[in-house]
């Protein structure tokens, strides 16, 4: 009865947190809505049109003074007609490129600020639905919210286009939700093995206990990002973004340290699919891991990438994006490789 007790407890604990998340990922998703709905609009095109017809009528009724000069007035005034009707069809032209244009660019600003969260959702469909949280590399998570944790502070001192800050917020926003499921699904998973390892009722629960929980605040190095509670990584999370974040009001004015900081950054990010790749080459194995998830990565490493070249970001978003292709291909091959070993074992 104790136990149940404690684990509904627990379970209730982990879906507040979930729910926090959650609002905070509309309140972002809210904000990037009221910034795009700023459009400037223009209306004089109209009024240069009138303008030119009142001149045109009056050149008509002037050339009503002499018969010798008609026809050639006539003509001009066909003309400078012409000339209108031209130049109005070709700014009604010109304001739906402008239109379509902005619409493009919000679309491809859109993508780069949640297109990064989009390979996240079949590994998530698939660790809920199998409940099993073993295919999937929390180091993932990890590596990504230490990043854009970088990446937020690199942009106090060294501005660039807000919907890669953006993209920054909604990322770690979904490695937190992402982050929270593995725990918890993992969590269960441990606590399942050892109490079937167990024979002696009396003594399974508390060496249960023992070996389970596992707390930031134990300080054991064996256990770094291996911990049994949610708020243990929310922890760590908060205590590396103080100290970036004292260390960058500290040296806002050095150069040196912000371009160091927006390497340092694009550089963990790069070695993103590095924990997905070892985890495989170790277990010769892809089995657990989504296929999508990596072609995905691909696909919106290239995007991003193209998009840095085109919008002329920073080197070191450059940098990042052809590191990351590069592991998204190496998955891809041991994909590949390794799918001989996969399909005996998912037999």
């Amino acid at each position: 009865m104790g136990y149940s007790y404690i684990n509904r407890i627990y379970r209730q604990q982990i879906c507040d947190h979930h729910h926090c998340t959650l609002y905070l990922f509309t309140i972002v998703a809210c904000l990037l809505i009221n910034a795009t709905n700023a459009t400037n609009n223009s209306t004089n095109a109209d009024e240069g049109i009138s303008g030119k017809i009142k001149n045109m009528f009056n050149s008509v009724v002037s050339s009503l003074s002499s018969q010798s000069n008609d026809n050639s007035n006539i003509t001009a005034n066909e003309s400078l007609y012409d000339n209108t009707t031209s130049t109005s069809n070709t700014s009604q032209l010109s304001h739906v490129r402008a239109v379509f244009a902005i619409i493009v660019r919000l679309l491809a600003q859109g993508f780069i600020v949640f297109g990064g969260i989009l390979p996240y959702i079949p590994q998530y469909m698939i660790i809920k639905r199998k409940q099993n949280a073993e295919g999937f590399s929390n180091y993932v998570c990890l590596t990504l919210l230490i990043a854009n944790i970088i990446r937020i502070e690199f942009w106090f001192g060294k501005h660039f286009e807000i919907p890669l800050l953006l993209q920054s917020i909604v990322m770690i926003i979904c490695m937190l939700i992402m982050l929270e499921l593995w725990t918890r699904i993992h969590s269960l998973s441990m606590r399942r093995h050892l109490e079937g390892e167990e024979s002696v009722s009396g003594s399974k629960e508390i060496l249960t206990d023992e070996i389970f929980d596992k707390k930031f605040t134990d300080f054991e190095v064996d256990y770094f990002w291996r911990w049994t509670k949610f708020t243990s990584y929310l922890q760590f999370l908060c205590i590396i973004t103080i100290i970036f974040s004292t260390m960058t009001w500290l040296l806002l004015n050095n150069m040196v340290y912000i371009e160091s900081i927006g390497l340092l950054a694009v550089l963990i990010e790069a070695l993103l699919g590095i924990p997905q790749f070892i985890r495989n080459f170790r277990l010769k194995s892809t089995e657990g891991m989504s296929v999508k998830m990596v072609l995905l990565w691909a696909a919106g490493d290239i995007y991003k990438t193209v998009y840095f070249i085109l919008r002329n970001a920073p080197k070191q978003f450059l940098l990042c994006g052809i590191l990351q292709i590069t592991i998204d291909f190496a998955i891809l091959l041991q994909v590949i490789v390794y799918s001989r070993n996969t399909r005996p074992r998912g037999q």
